[in-house]
């Protein structure tokens, strides 16, 4: 290697060892710096909280209870049908109207029907005329008998004309009393009591036999259908009271377990629940309702449902611990109302008097500073 070369090496050796000290010595200068940065930026603001940010851990009698929903429904509900095929001459009651049991609501036309009974009228009366021949006969025949005119033979042949005369005297007149039946069943009546709710036919169709007429339902005693799974309605008993809320109606609607469906619905494995509805003004067939049964009440701590957290993988609550807000890992157990606010019960993580923040306040870290202040009059 030339001589030229050799410097050239040994000044680009030179300028790197200068340049890596350089660089080391502004690590260090800033390493040193940064505890004196951090020790300088400022603490992060606490939260401002009120009392009303926060609810109180605190022991409750927690009635236990089981939410269900389904549609009200009247317990009598009838269909006035057609039981003879003719013309609907006349329907009175509108939809809305109160009718009563076996009042008269709307007719058939009845002309066919009284022709049949004319007619089954008059073929009684000829066999009643036939009775009368053949019983004179027989009476003759038996005085001939005992007189030795003819032999026994004949009047056994008078005896069994006889028997078939009065036979079809019963035979024609059970067919004049169904058709005087057919001709009374021309006149629809309603079978209880109760308010039209619908209105199925018009006057002046032709209806069929038992064709759907009118539908009338007795809004004195409604009840409520829901469908619980097998594991809540296992938990209720029949006399177990309840609380609805009906949509429409702004007042709540008591109620009690009237009787639970023996069977399981097909597919859904559902149970059905019939509970019977305290009168209340407003209440309709259809209307919806959804409301809870009350099964047991027991002391316990509880907080509110909201307070209780479950964005993570367990459920968790914050809780203000001093000057700061900390999260704390819980266990739940049974849900229910307390004071008609929907709670649960805290097994563990939570000692008494111990202030949670609510949950409509959403998400905060944990160890975000906090500090409680006075609400503005």
């Amino acid at each position: 290697m030339n001589r030229p070369v050799k410097i050239a090496v040994t000044v680009l050796a030179v300028a790197a060892v200068v340049l890596g000290a350089r660089l080391l010595q502004s690590r260090k200068a800033d390493a040193a710096a940064s505890p004196t940065a951090a020790a300088s930026a400022p603490a992060p603001a606490a939260l401002d909280l009120r009392d009303s940010d926060l609810v109180l851990a605190a022991s409750a009698d927690l009635a236990r209870t089981v939410t269900l929903s389904g549609s009200v429904k009247a317990v009598s509900t009838a269909l006035v049908k057609a039981k003879v095929a003719g013309e609907l001459r006349n329907l009175g009651p509108r939809e809305g109207d109160t009718v009563r049991a076996g009042q008269a609501v709307g007719d058939i036309d009845a002309t066919e029907f009284a022709l049949r009974v004319t007619q089954a009228a008059q073929q009684a009366e000829a066999a009643r005329a036939q009775l009368d021949i053949a019983r004179r006969q027989l009476d003759n025949n038996r005085a001939l008998v005992e007189q030795s005119f003819i032999s026994a033979t004949a009047l056994d042949t008078s005896v069994a004309n006889h028997a078939a005369a009065q036979a079809s005297l019963q035979a024609a007149l059970a067919a004049a009393d169904l058709a005087r039946k057919a001709q009374a069943d021309t006149v629809l009546k309603s079978p209880i009591n109760g308010t039209v709710s619908q209105r199925l036919a018009q006057p002046g169709e032709r209806v069929a036999v038992d064709a759907r007429v009118l539908e009338v339902v007795d809004l004195s005693q409604l009840e409520l259908e829901a469908a619980l799974p097998a594991a809540d309605a296992g938990l209720l008993r029949p006399g177990a009271t309840a609380e609805l809320q009906v949509e429409g109606l702004s007042d709540p609607v008591s109620a009690q377990v009237a009787r639970l469906n023996p069977a399981t619905q097909a597919g859904t494995r559902a149970v059905l629940v019939y509970l019977s509805l305290q009168p209340a003004q407003g209440l309709r067939v259809g209307l919806f309702a959804r409301g809870t049964v009350a099964l047991e009440q027991r002391r316990v701590l509880s907080l509110p449902l909201s307070a209780v957290r479950l964005d993570d993988a367990l459920p968790y609550v914050v809780v203000l611990d001093g000057s700061a807000l900390r999260r704390r890992t819980v266990k739940t157990g049974g849900r229910g109302l307390v004071e008609r606010t929907e709670s649960v019960e805290i097994t563990d993580g939570l000692r008494e008097g111990d202030r949670v923040l609510r949950g409509s306040l959403g998400t905060v870290r944990d160890g975000t500073p906090a500090r409680l202040v006075a609400a503005a009059r």
